[in-house]
């Protein structure tokens, strides 16, 4: 694995943080919360502007945001509460799939 899909590996898990920290810091009325969630935006973008340099922008943007948005929806579940409706989970493995698909199909 290149050094490009690894930056765009934290950048998504960056991204699950800053999410998680952004519903810490209720609507950015929490001090601590709220510069949490503005250090893991700034790694997070650092991180999948990194990977961009070698990876084609649709890819990058693509599994950034799948691993984002899956991880997320699992940290809901797993420590808000969030349904875990067999629907989301099929949806969330899709995701997966999907990101697997985006990697697969690029060379390096």
């Amino acid at each position: 694995m290149s050094i490009a899909w690894v930056f765009l590996l934290l950048a998504g898990f960056f991204e699950i943080c800053f999410t998680i920290a952004l519903k810490y810091s209720q609507g950015f009325s929490r001090l601590v919360p709220s510069i949490i969630t503005v250090i893991f935006i700034v790694l997070s973008f650092f991180s999948v502007s990194q990977s961009m340099k070698t990876i084609p922008v649709g890819t990058a943007y693509a599994v950034w945001a799948g691993i984002g948005a899956a991880g997320t929806v699992l940290c809901g579940i797993l420590f808000f509460g969030d349904s875990y409706h067999i629907v989301r989970l099929i949806s969330i493995f899709l995701i997966v799939i999907g990101i697997i698909g985006l990697k697969l199909a690029h060379c390096d």
